[in-house]
């Protein structure tokens, strides 16, 4: 066993080094301003587990990733590799990736009508031939530009018959892609982590935290765009949905929730009583031991109001309600002489312990000098501080509207608005 893993590693390595798509991206991209600064805010990771590539927020590190075989990105023209990337790109632009799923959940029908949503705005050229493709061949009858929603209630059963013989007949020629692990027949990438719901048909934390970072990433792209005058290929319908999308907001306390369970896994181990839910039956499934461990640093600053302390303090009740943490005052130092726990389902009142400048180190030394206690750190803030220094934890930023929309610095951590009750 010990020695077949370390072949299949050997393996990975030996194609990574022939294609890395980190590498190509800029040059691929190069007349593409909106997508160019929207692929410098994804991870790009290879991986040998899907046939051609994908989109997702990774469950662990809670950020946008494109995975890709680097075997099948390798073998493609450029034109088409770069097709492939606005594809992926496209996948997120329209929500599909945090969108909650069609009746029917993630079938064969859903995986092809957004396909057929994205491929309809890009030119035949950027995409392999097996890419379904609206207006030709047996989607003659299908016009070009419409949503992922229209092309569902407009793909009939002979349609989607057609779509499975093509792709039966493109594999059995042995010209058509490989459709390991449950890759839906005829769709060009896969899809296998998109849209989870929650037990009562809500949106999971999950898509919370997908719809959050997406919304991210729009809009600094759509900042870099504006800047430089140029949308490249971008339709203007396509740009018009971008900023509207902007304007729509996500439930952070979800999201808050994701952080928390997230930052909490503290062990995993693989069980056969629980099933894989990508891979029923193939591989066993994961059960996950989690202990609260978060640190949350509240910045009481003068420059932070005391109904901003307020609403902060009204987060942390709803946080309370679900996981026990401990509290840390800051201004410019951190107030270890406050430093308290605030138990699972406890009431607290809020209260104001300094007034003085704000320094993000304060809280970011403190946890990075006992990382091994805390999984995880909230930063509550009004965002008016510069940039502090790299976190040995997973950290998050909580703050209000204007700390939002104008912070005093960037970051690729996430940032919640939290909005009072």
């Amino acid at each position: 066993m010990s020695s077949k893993r370390e072949e299949e590693s050997q393996e990975e390595i030996t194609i990574n080094e022939l294609f890395d798509l980190n590498k190509h991206t800029a040059r691929l991209l190069m007349d593409e301003p909106f997508f160019a600064a929207l692929s410098r805010q994804i991870d790009k990771r290879p991986s040998t587990a899907i046939p051609t590539a994908g989109v997702r927020v990774n469950p662990d590190t809670a950020r946008l990733e494109m995975l890709y075989n680097p075997m099948f990105m390798g073998s493609l023209p450029d034109e088409q590799k770069r097709g492939i990337l606005l594809h992926e790109f496209y996948h997120l632009v329209f929500e599909h990736v945090s969108k909650r799923l069609p009746a029917e959940g993630m079938s064969e029908r859903w995986n092809w009508c957004t396909d057929l949503s994205i491929n309809g705005l890009l030119r035949r050229n950027l995409l392999p031939e097996f890419a379904l493709y609206p207006g030709e061949g047996h989607f003659e009858h299908l016009p070009a530009g419409k949503s992922a929603e229209w092309y569902m209630a407009n793909l009939t059963e002979e349609d989607m018959e057609n779509i499975k013989k093509e792709a039966q007949k493109q594999q059995g020629q042995g010209n058509g892609k490989p459709n390991p692990n449950g890759q839906s027949m005829g769709s060009l990438d896969d899809h296998g982590e998109w849209g989870e719901s929650g037990p009562d048909g809500d949106s999971s934390t999950e898509t919370e935290i997908a719809k959050q970072r997406i919304k991210e990433a729009l809009k600094k792209a759509t900042e870099e765009a504006a800047r430089g005058s140029s949308w490249g290929s971008v339709p203007a319908e396509t740009r018009k949905q971008i900023m509207d999308s902007l304007k729509t907001t996500i439930d952070w306390k979800k999201a808050l929730r994701y952080f928390v369970k997230t930052s909490q896994r503290s062990s995993k181990r693989s069980t056969i009583k629980r099933i894989n839910r990508r891979y029923a039956y193939v591989h066993p499934g994961r059960r996950t031991e989690r202990v609260a461990n978060l640190l949350i640093a509240i910045d009481q600053s003068g420059s932070v109001s005391d109904s901003m302390l307020a609403s902060f303090f009204s987060c942390l009740e709803d946080l309370a309600k679900i996981a026990t943490f401990t509290i840390l005052p800051f201004d410019t130092v951190a107030r270890e002489d406050k430093l308290t726990v605030w138990k699972k389902g406890q009431a607290k009142v809020w209260e104001r312990v300094s007034m003085g400048g704000t320094c993000f180190n304060a809280p970011t030394d403190f946890v990075n000098a006992h990382a091994d206690e805390y999984d995880g750190l909230i930063i509550l803030t009004d965002m008016e501080a510069p940039k502090p220094k790299p976190c040995a934890v997973k950290r998050m930023w909580g703050t209000d509207e204007r700390g939002y929309s104008r912070p005093y610095f960037q970051t690729n951590e996430l940032v919640l608005k939290i909005e009072g009750e």
